[in-house]
Parts: C-alpha cells; sequence; structure tokens
C-alpha cells in the first residue's frame, strides 16, 4: 500500500471496533501514527496494539465525547506525546430504533450529543490546533498555499431523508453534513479540508444492533432486516465492507483531495444520488 501519509498524526474517534477500528488501520497502514479515541479502554487497546504491531505510533485514548469538556485534554495530550495533529476522523457514533412517537427528551439527548455535539465540538478543538501550527505570515494571510490539516465526518445516508424508526438519529446526521459544510468554509482560508463520508449498510456492530432492534420491533429473525434492506434498496446488491469506508476516508485524507473541501460522498452503494 502506498504511503502516502507518511508520519502523519490521526485521531480517529470510535476506532475501538467496526468502521474506526478499519478506518484507524488503513490510515496506519499508509503511514500515519493513529491515535484511538475510544470509549471502550479494552477495544482501544486492541486497535492501538494492532497499528504498534505495524510498526507506527500510536495511543489508545479514552474519551466519552458526548462530554465535551474531555476534549481539549485530548488534543492536549496528542499535543504533548505527537506534537501535532494532522488528520482528524469524527467516527464516533450511537444509534437507537426506536419510533417517533415514543422517543424521549433522554432518547434524543443520548443520540444528538454522540453524534452532533460531539462531532461539532471535537472538530472545533482540533481545528484550533490544526491553525495554531500554521507558521503566523501564513496564518494571518488572506490564503494558506496548500493544505494544513483533513478533517472527515461520519454522516449516514440516513441524514439525507427521513428515518420514522431512528429520527433523532437521522436529525443528529443530517446537522454532521450541515457542520461539514459550515466549517469547510470557516476553514478554507486556512486550507483545512472538511468533508464527510455517509455510509449506507456495513456489516458492523452497529448495524448488527439496528437488526436486532427491528427485530424486537416487527418480529423479523436475526439478519432478516439486514438481508432485506440490502436486497430492495441497494443498486449494487452487497452491503458495503468496511474496507470500502476506509478506502474513502483515506483518499480524504491525503493530498489527492487537497481540492475537495464542503462535500459528502455517499458511500452506499448506489442507495443515495444526490
Amino acid at each position: 500500500m502506498e504511503q502516502n501519509l507518511l508520519d502523519k498524526v490521526a485521531i480517529v474517534t470510535g476506532a475501538g471496533q467496526g468502521i474506526g477500528k478499519g478506518v484507524a488501520l488503513r490510515l496506519a497502514n499508509a503511514g500515519a501514527q493513529v491515535i484511538i479515541a475510544e470509549y471502550n479502554s479494552e477495544t482501544a487497546e486492541a486497535t492501538s496494539a494492532e497499528i504498534l504491531a505495524l510498526g507506527r505510533r500510536s495511543l489508545a485514548y479514552q474519551i466519552d465525547l458526548s462530554k465535551v469538556e474531555q476534549i481539549q485534554p485530548m488534543v492536549d495530550r496528542v499535543v504533548s506525546e505527537f506534537g501535532r495533529i494532522d488528520i482528524l476522523v469524527n467516527n464516533a457514533g450511537r444509534v437507537q430504533t426506536k419510533f417517533m412517537l415514543d422517543l424521549t427528551p433522554e432518547d434524543w439527548d443520548r443520540v444528538v450529543d454522540t453524534n452532533q455535539r460531539g462531532t461539532f465540538f471535537c472538530l472545533q478543538m482540533v481545528a484550533k490546533q490544526m491553525i495554531a501550527q500554521i507558521p503566523e505570515e501564513i496564518r494571518n494571510s488572506d490564503r494558506a498555499p496548500h493544505s494544513f490539516g483533513k478533517i472527515v465526518n461520519f454522516a449516514s445516508i440516513s441524514g439525507r431523508s427521513g428515518r420514522p424508526y431512528s429520527t433523532h438519529y437521522s436529525a443528529a446526521k443530517a446537522g454532521v453534513i450541515s457542520i461539514t459544510k459550515s466549517a469547510a468554509l470557516a476553514l478554507a482560508r486556512y486550507n483545512i479540508n472538511v468533508n464527510a463520508v455517509a455510509p449506507g449498510v456495513a456489516p458492523t456492530p452497529m448495524w448488527e444492533q439496528i437488526d436486532n432492534e427491528r427485530g424486537k420491533l416487527f418480529g423479523t429473525k436475526p439478519g432478516e432486516a439486514f438481508r432485506e434492506f440490502v436486497e430492495k434498496n441497494i443498486p449494487l446488491k452487497r452491503a458495503s465492507s468496511i474496507e470500502d469506508l476506509a478506502g474513502a476516508v483515506a483518499f480524504l485524507c491525503s493530498s489527492d483531495a487537497d481540492y475537495i473541501t464542503g462535500q459528502c460522498i455517499n458511500v452506499d452503494g448506489g442507495i443515495e444520488m444526490d
């Protein structure tokens, strides 16, 4: 694999398992040093160990991104140990399957605080660090001459259209798409690229949860809701692999994407085509 991210310092949130882990390993294989920002300390350590085995530096950092006060100490720790931050992948997320009319304020806050609020403030605090790393004469000019950072947020195709059984998740991910565009405009003068990836269906623990919750609501068997969605809704007739998603993120983090900002790329086999 081409090491086009050699020695870049990357933070990947929610990288203890699933898509986040796949992204972290892909960035490490491309040469990056990767910080695993994860709620579950055991899975964070496991992913970090795999990256160390590849010969890259890594740090497992336990954090609950719904608690904004925990974010700046993480940024400070990363800068203290690695010297800088070049890449942020906002992958951490939470989902719940529940009919719109049954949602409680607690349900709403639990999902939105991680998926939207945590994403925004992690982006904000890392972006401030990225700006601080830019030489002063460039930072104070009208336009930086090349990219000084890459930020990739995880949205979802649920943020592209309504979801009666995950309204709060859909709203949060629509917010992530909007945040991505606003941040791309705000950070353009510093040539910090901000983009998003919108997954569709992938064989991850999150989709297992969705499948189980839909089974309880509709009486479907394990895996049935997953297969039905794939067969009815995906033109390419398969779920995405974690590698499909990690590849899109790695591209957006590379110099090949220096002229791409403010975009949300659907990696969904053709479910959404806007």
